[in-house]
């Protein structure tokens, strides 16, 4: 599912609140101003002063990531896009390829295709390939750093924001009738840091790592079919070695798409004038 992680936060929240709401706790009572300035101002200040302004920049689309779950292709699609491949490439050759490379969509099995056509010595399309699954798997941990980060800080400023609600009411102990609520708001902003570090930040930093990793092997994959096309193996073959990659439930389809019709050739410019 998709929105799984959306899904869940709200539930671990719903179940947080319900369970205090069962014990007669107001779910109005967590709302304290000063304990949320201390903890989510302060820890955007100090994921800032961490990973800079691009990465604090980018924190909104990760979220839209991080909740939105996987896009673009599964990988049935593409195991029977590269296996047509296969199968055109084995019976007109690597050159016939070209002629689909514009309307390829995806920019990394686009620039693998593009290397095989050129006829660019195997390993160092491979080396290519993997330098581009490298750089990308380094990019999206950085961008998982900074929720990691936040996931460390807010139970640490959450105490610090405690400690200063318990210094106030130290200084107030001639009043005994304040100190209950008194009491009571200090230890909001130690919740709110703790609740917020393992609800949202280290949830979604998980599953930005979850959602990178899915990406890597969705990128070997198209890199061992590449290298396979350009091999000139059986399609066949080509099919035994992509489903290696594909989850055992879902090969059967992986494997239907990879045995639908195969790619038309297109005609050549030159025999349609004639």
């Amino acid at each position: 599912m998709k929105a799984a992680t959306a899904i869940g936060i709200v539930v671990a929240i719903v179940g947080l609140l319900l369970s205090a709401t069962m014990e007669g706790t107001s779910p109005a009572a967590f709302i304290n101003i000063p304990a949320l300035l201390i903890v989510f101002v302060g820890t955007i200040g100090v994921s800032m002063a961490s990973g800079g302004m691009e990465a604090l920049k980018a924190i909104p689309a990760l979220y839209k990531k991080a909740f939105g779950g996987p896009t673009g292709e599964g990988h049935g699609d593409t195991v029977g896009q590269l296996v047509r491949y296969a199968e055109r490439a084995r019976r007109e050759g690597l050159l016939a390829l070209e002629s689909e490379v514009e309307g390829v969509e995806d920019a990394y099995l686009k620039k693998g295709l593009q290397l095989v056509v050129d006829g660019t010595d195997p390993e160092l399309v491979r080396e290519i390939l993997e330098a581009e699954i490298e750089g990308m798997t380094a990019r999206h941990r950085s961008s998982a750093e900074i929720f990691k980060q936040a996931g460390g800080f807010a139970p640490t400023l959450g105490i610090i924001g405690t400690v200063m609600s318990l210094v106030h009411v130290l200084q107030n102990l001639s009043h005994p009738a304040t100190l209950g609520p008194a009491i009571s708001g200090a230890f909001i902003a130690t919740l709110m840091g703790v609740a917020s570090a393992n609800l949202v930040y280290l949830p979604v930093a998980n599953r930005l790592k979850q959602l990178s990793d899915m990406e890597a092997e969705g990128r070997a994959m198209v890199l061992e079919g590449i290298l396979a096309i350009q091999a000139g193996d059986n399609p066949r073959v080509v099919t035994e070695k992509l489903l290696a990659f594909v989850p055992p439930a879902e090969r059967e389809a992986a494997s239907e798409a990879a045995s639908k019709p195969k790619l038309q050739a297109v005609p050549d410019a030159e025999a349609e004038a004639a």
